[in-house]
């Protein structure tokens, strides 16, 4: 390996370092503030409403009263199962992020590998030794940034849980960053990382990667589903066609050979 192979393997792995330091260095980590809280915890609750929003499930809320009347049944995604589900488990998912050090900003918290763990991986296939602060058996691990996201999450949703819920019962027109964020949350306040959104677009960007692969095996399924609708269609239009057969369920002597006329010629023997 020569030295700008070296220098090159030096800043990936300084970077790598970066990401997995404990939270006493204040150099290395930079914890998510308010508004970055904020920000993904609305995103993973839309999600998760959205994800819960299709089906067409029913809940019967007759629980044998006295007078063995009880409520109506009640539509799943307007019910309070629904909310208390999606409340109870937001901050569960946002341990799927990974910190990503090559971003500025809140695009540093995303789903996926990082660039740099990606570019790290690739070389341990290869056979390069890689040598870390940290063991490689915790590459993998939840960083502190994302740890603290996490846990900033629960108090975020346990002391804002009535703004949700208002917004559930009666606001939902409303997108829920700008309700829950903008004019509660972070009210008066440094709002600014709500704007910033990532264009994954950056070559070897593994989550980007991922991202656009779903996107083009989605539009490849739906290209093959109407491709077998039109097959089908055609193949039953065939099959519609009159086809002179015989008992046997063959093709009759005449389709193979017509027979021809031959006026005017005799033939004898």
């Amino acid at each position: 390996m020569n030295l700008v192979a070296h220098i090159w393997l030096f800043f990936i792995i300084a970077a790598a370092g970066a990401e997995k330091k404990n939270d006493g260095d204040d150099e290395w980590v930079h914890l998510p503030d308010n508004c970055e809280v904020c920000k993904f915890v609305s995103i993973e609750m839309k999600s998760a409403f959205e994800e819960t929003g299709k089906t067409k499930e029913v809940i019967d809320r007759n629980y044998r009263f006295i007078d063995s009347k009880g409520a109506p049944p009640i539509k799943y995604v307007k019910s309070d199962l629904r909310f208390i589900e999606v409340v109870e488990n937001v901050c569960q998912r946002l341990l799927e992020y990974n910190l990503h050090k090559e971003r500025t900003g809140s695009n540093r918290f995303a789903k996926g590998m990082s660039e740099t763990f990606s570019t790290l991986h690739g070389l341990v296939n290869k056979g390069v030794n890689v040598v870390m602060d940290i063991p490689y058996e915790l590459w993998n691990e939840t960083s502190a940034e994302v740890a603290d996201l996490k846990k900033r999450c629960d108090v975020l949703v346990e002391q804002y849980e009535d703004v949700i819920e208002d917004w559930y019962k009666g606001s939902q027109e409303e997108d829920l960053t700008t309700y829950l964020c903008e004019k509660h949350v972070l009210k008066g306040k440094d709002a600014a990382c709500l704007q910033e959104a990532w264009k994954p677009k950056k070559k070897g960007d593994q989550a980007a990667m991922a991202e656009d692969k779903k996107k083009k095996k989605k539009k490849q399924n739906q290209e093959g589903d109407r491709g077998t609708d039109s097959q089908k269609k055609k193949k039953k239009k065939r099959s519609k066609a009159p086809v002179d057969k015989t008992e046997e369920g063959g093709l009759s002597e005449e389709d193979v050979q017509p027979q021809v006329s031959l006026s005017g010629v005799k033939t004898e023997l």
